[in-house]
């Protein structure tokens, strides 16, 4: 049985190679042939294969394949009717709207034509209502120009009624309005209309502000205004008292009415600003009136050929506004305020009759002031005069910081630049004279020790003294760039100070222990502590933002790097001199320290030259004493010791000591202990004249100076170790450098060991050194 299915099997495969081999040969054929029949033994393939049992399913595949075929027949058949019915309705729905679109355009056309024809008929209409809309705007803007000509001829005859029957409120109020109409033709183009009523608006203003200024005065008088001198208490009041009040208050609500009017006749605007300050209004109409008095008297004294006018002596007339000031604060206060307040105004008498005062010393210092530029005394006078005027007009009148003063003067730009030019001069000629006085480079507090704890001497202490001064004069300036202007000054000064003391100092670098020489670095730490101070200052840091800004102009080109360290305060304004004092002082301490050590070194070579390797034992000792050959190292390290302390300032002392303590260890532990080999009693002398004799030569100033001798302590104790332990460390440290090539957590660690004994600075091969120094192992 299994060779004849073999055979329907081969049967079976040679038709389906039949079938491919037809179907390669027809591959010549078009693609869409050649797809179908791909197809066709793709899905003979897939439903029946090779097995002839699987020939039954082809009636069911027949008829799958049959009922599909009727489906697309029947779906092919309804698009086929149905597309030419869709495309008829389409043509159909087209032709319809090109008919109507025909329809469109000709009633368009038609109306076009009879529009244009209306058009062309109403133009003669237009143009004739045209020209009666023009006549009608015209007469409209005549009855206009004309109601306010009526308006203000009925103003104009309303205020001579009122001041002819004395009703002067009425009289203000129509002024009042007058003035409303004068500001609400501002923007009218009727020029003539405007210079009318300007010219009423003045000739009425001035008869009623005439009026009221005579009737304002004269109660003024009765108050004996202006106080020239201090006023004096009277023991009673006079009997119209109340009167004269009423009177004050009425005259002074009734000028306060007539402002609006007077700024506008006056066009007066507000005040220009001046750099860091607000714009002020006008001042007010009474205010005013009551200056007249006083601005006379000023013209009069300081104008002109009168002697009190003298151009040396600035501090009169400065002197006399501070005067007036003081003189009529109460009345301001007591008289005129409430009137004020009670009107609504918000404004200070006393501050506004100071505005108008300050304007008078304001235009006699802007007349001056250029004609002392060529004089340097008397422009150095003015200076001095116009800060003090403008400190305790700030101080005693409580003038507000927000109103111009008379700095402003100053600011101008060839004044300033006078300003900043003299005192650059005068500076410098003052740091001559200090530097080449007697007492230039000692202190004036020496025998004072509470008060003389930096030692700066006098040129130092003067010098700084002159830049605060120098501070003090530009801390009031209200722009910051003038300000700035000055900072630049006062670092250029610090820089010029700093490179004369850089000269003095290798003067006296011969002698960098003689008291001169110490001067000059007490001089130049006195400079770097008080700059420091000063940036730290709240008005230094005020600067310091303001550089950021506007610096550059000034400080000159500030870099990515510094600009960002100004703005966020870690730097500061005096860094980079700082740097340089830091540079010089580092400088002087390295020459002292220097000269001490080669002092101390000439001294010590005997003792490091001893006979460390056959010094007697401890124990064949009664006592133990200082070696002989130490005493001079010792005795000259004590004397500079002594002298640098009454010489240096504490700060600069203690940078001293503690950098000789460094230089001492390298130097005693390189020169003498690696030097020599030790004996017993060598190790025990070596250790006892360090802790009981050098170390307690630095006693004095801190509690554990062996701290400062790491290298000598640690040596000393790994020389005076005793036998035993000496040769378990020697083992230990041995054994470490076997271990050098296994694992680091295999590796035995020395330091442990070490730092039990008490040795912390020492590395393990310098231990071992010093454990070969001692002699107990020669013979081994």
């Amino acid at each position: 049985m299994a060779a004849p299915m073999m055979e329907h099997n081969n049967h079976s495969s040679n038709e389906l190679s039949h079938l491919k081999r037809t179907d390669s040969s027809k591959s010549e054929s078009p693609s869409e042939d050649g797809n179908l029949a791909d197809d066709v033994v793709e899905l003979v393939q897939k439903e029946i294969g090779g097995d002839l049992k699987s020939l039954k399913k082809v009636s069911g595949l027949l008829e799958k394949l049959t009922l599909e075929n009727k489906q697309l027949e029947e779906q092919v058949l309804t698009v086929s009717s149905s597309v030419p019915l869709r495309v008829s309705a389409a043509l159909s729905a087209a032709e319809e709207s090109r008919v109507k679109l025909d329809s469109l355009l000709e009633e368009e056309t038609l109306l076009s034509n009879n529009l244009q024809k209306h058009l062309q008929g109403a133009q003669v209409w237009s143009d004739s209502i045209g020209q009666v809309m023009g006549q009608l705007d015209t007469l409209e803007r005549h009855m206009k120009y004309l109601q306010c000509l009526a308006r203000i001829e009925e103003l104009s005859d309303r205020i001579q009624q009122y001041l002819m029957t004395n009703s002067m409120w009425d009289a203000v109020g129509a002024i009042d309005r007058m003035a409303s109409l004068d500001m609400d033709l501002r923007e009218s183009g009727c020029s003539h209309l405007q210079a009318f009523i300007r010219e009423t608006l003045r000739f009425w203003h001035k008869i009623l502000k005439d009026k009221l200024s005579s009737d304002f005065e004269e109660v003024l008088t009765q108050f004996h205004w202006p106080f020239i001198s201090p006023p004096t208490q009277t023991l009673s009041p006079p009997a119209n008292a109340q009167e004269i009040k009423s009177q004050l208050e009425l005259l002074v609500s009734q000028l306060l009415s007539l402002q609006t009017s007077d700024d506008l006749i006056s066009e007066k605007k507000e005040i220009p600003s001046h750099p860091g300050q607000s714009q002020t209004p006008p001042l007010s109409l009474p205010i005013q009136i009551m200056l007249l008095p006083l601005s006379k008297r000023f013209r009069y004294h300081f104008t002109g050929n009168r002697q009190t006018n003298n151009l040396s002596k600035p501090e009169w007339y400065l002197t006399q506004v501070l005067i007036w000031m003081g003189n009529s604060s109460n009345f301001m206060d007591e008289k005129i305020q409430p009137i004020l307040d009670r009107a609504g105004k918000k404004v200070n008498a006393r501050v506004e009759l100071c505005r108008g005062l300050l304007t008078l010393a304001q235009e006699k210092l802007a007349q001056d002031a250029p004609r002392l530029l060529y004089d340097d005394a008397l422009f150095c006078h003015l200076v001095d005069e116009v800060l003090q005027f403008e400190k305790e007009l700030r101080s005693t009148h409580s003038y507000p910081r927000a109103y111009p003063g008379v700095l402003h003067i100053l600011l101008e730009e060839t004044v300033f630049q006078k300003w900043l030019s003299v005192e650059r001069k005068m500076a410098v000629e003052k740091v001559d004279a200090m530097l080449s006085a007697e007492g230039a480079w000692s202190s004036q507090y020496k025998d004072i020790t509470d008060v003389d704890e930096l030692k700066a001497p006098d040129c130092a202490e003067t010098f700084m003294t002159l830049l605060l001064v120098i501070t003090e004069r530009y801390r009031s300036l209200p722009c910051s760039r003038a300000q700035l202007s000055f900072l630049a000054l006062q670092k250029e000064l610090v820089d010029d100070f700093r490179i004369r003391l850089t000269q003095v100092m290798k003067e006296e670098s011969r002698q960098p222990l003689s008291p001169r020489y110490c001067a000059i670095l007490n001089a130049a730490n006195y400079i770097s502590t008080v700059l420091s101070d000063w940036g730290d200052n709240i008005f230094f840091l005020q600067l310091q933002q303001a550089a950021v800004s506007v610096g550059e102009e000034i400080l000159g080109p500030l870099g990515a790097t510094e600009a960002g360290r100004l703005a966020s305060l870690e730097g500061s304004l005096f860094e980079a001199l700082l740097a340089l004092l830091e540079r010089l002082r580092g400088d002087m301490l390295g020459r002292l320290w220097d000269a001490v050590m080669r002092d101390s070194k000439e001294k010590a070579q005997p003792y490091c030259k001893d006979r460390w390797i056959s010094l007697p034992s401890q124990s064949d000792q009664a006592t133990m004493s200082l070696s002989s050959s130490a005493c001079p190292m010792m005795l000259c390290l004590r004397d500079h010791l002594l002298q640098l302390q009454q010489m240096l300032c504490l700060p600069l002392f203690q940078m001293f000591w503690q950098g000789l303590t460094e230089r001492l260890d390298c130097f005693i532990y390189e020169d003498l202990i690696l030097y020599n080999h030790f004996n017993e009693g060598g190790a025990a002398q070596l250790q006892y004249d360090m802790t009981r004799n050098l170390f307690p030569l630095f006693g004095h100033y801190c509690k554990r100076p062996e701290n400062f001798f790491k290298h000598v302590k640690e040596a000393c104790i790994i020389l005076t170790l005793k036998v035993g332990p000496a040769l378990l460390l020697c083992d230990v440290l041995k054994q470490s450098e076997e271990d050098d090539g296994l694992p680091k957590h295999q590796q035995s660690s020395p330091e442990s060991v070490l730092n039990e004994l008490g040795v912390y600075k020492l590395a393990p091969s310098d231990v071992q050194i010093l454990l070969n120094l001692r002699s107990a192992w020669l013979n081994q």
